[in-house]
């Protein structure tokens, strides 16, 4: 027999091992775009050792006015059998243990309110940018990126290389911080990516243009530091965001990483620049949106790192 004092410990080592447990939040509603994102989910599982939920939001919105409540009933039923037999196919597919979350309210409200109780550390999510009919499409998907706590990937394009050699590291060093750097070399060291770092310069003023040419060197030696491969760009033009996605094209990245919020000196409220909606809209390439933790302090300079 178990003594009662070892049998403690071992029912609150369960309990912090099930609070550890490391979640990956995938929304599905089965179509081709929601399951080419649960397939890219599969190597940032195995290597964040996470699990994975898949969820399913009913929008009552949109059902309720078409279903009588029994026939509303029969389709919820037929939706949490379609998401469990996923789920098994997935983890035979993967060998990754899978959940399943049925809920009902809007789509980005039930996502937001899931990836906070599970405590995820990554949404990854099918979008079709800001066209279509899909559920899991423009607005959804901005105010999901926009509220959300934790980092989202969205996944626009068709086809997907296995792994993720280059990532795009997009800065305006009148903006950026030292956080989306460091997330950036984080997430480097797990895919053994390359960053590279790209400027797009809106002007030939000589003093903006060399001291952004300065800058931008200092965080190239930075990323060095961390032993993580990095290259530096600058490229000319008045559309932040189109160049950005054309020089990720050129150069066949894996990945975007951008931080999605700025913040507005008039109000504490936050948005998502145009810029960022742009590049999440039209990249076929993935994109890994992250919100910048709140500071009390001013937004870091690059000379701070």
């Amino acid at each position: 027999m178990i003594p009662l004092n070892l049998l403690t410990i071992i029912k609150l080592i369960s309990l912090l091992m099930a609070s550890l447990k490391n979640h990956i939040l995938v929304p599905v509603d089965f179509s081709e775009q929601s399951q080419i994102a649960l397939r890219q989910s599969y190597n940032l599982a195995r290597l964040t050792r996470a699990e994975l939920t898949l969820i399913n939001v009913i929008d009552e919105s949109f059902h309720l006015p078409f279903f009588t409540p029994k026939e509303d009933k029969t389709m919820e039923k037929k939706i949490q059998k379609a998401l469990e037999k996923l789920a098994q196919e997935t983890t035979a597919e993967s060998g990754i243990l899978v959940h399943t979350l049925v809920t009902r309210g809007k789509v980005y409200e039930e996502v937001q309110k899931a990836s906070k109780k599970l405590k995820c550390s990554f949404i990854v999510m099918g979008t079709n940018g800001s066209t279509g009919l899909k559920k899991f499409i423009g607005s959804n998907a901005l105010r999901i990126i926009r509220e959300a706590t934790c980092p989202v990937i969205t996944i626009k394009g068709k086809k997907h290389r296995t792994g993720c050699k280059h990532i795009v590291l997009p800065l305006d060093m009148t903006k950026e911080t030292k956080e989306k750097v460091s997330k950036a070399i984080e997430f480097a060291g797990l895919f053994g990516s390359t960053i590279n770092l790209v400027s797009v310069l809106t002007t030939d003023d000589e003093f903006i243009v060399n001291k952004l040419k300065r800058q931008m060197h200092q965080v190239n030696d930075f990323v060095r530091e961390h032993n993580v491969p990095c290259s530096v760009e600058f490229v000319h033009g008045s559309d932040v965001g189109d160049e950005i996605v054309n020089y990720s094209k050129k150069i066949k990245a894996d990945l975007i990483m951008i931080m999605t919020q700025e913040e507005l000196t008039w109000t504490d409220s936050l948005f998502i620049s145009s810029s960022a909606q742009q590049i999440i809209n039209e990249s076929d390439i993935p994109v890994l949106s992250i919100r910048p933790k709140e500071k009390k302090s001013t937004t870091l300079s690059v000379f701070e790192y």
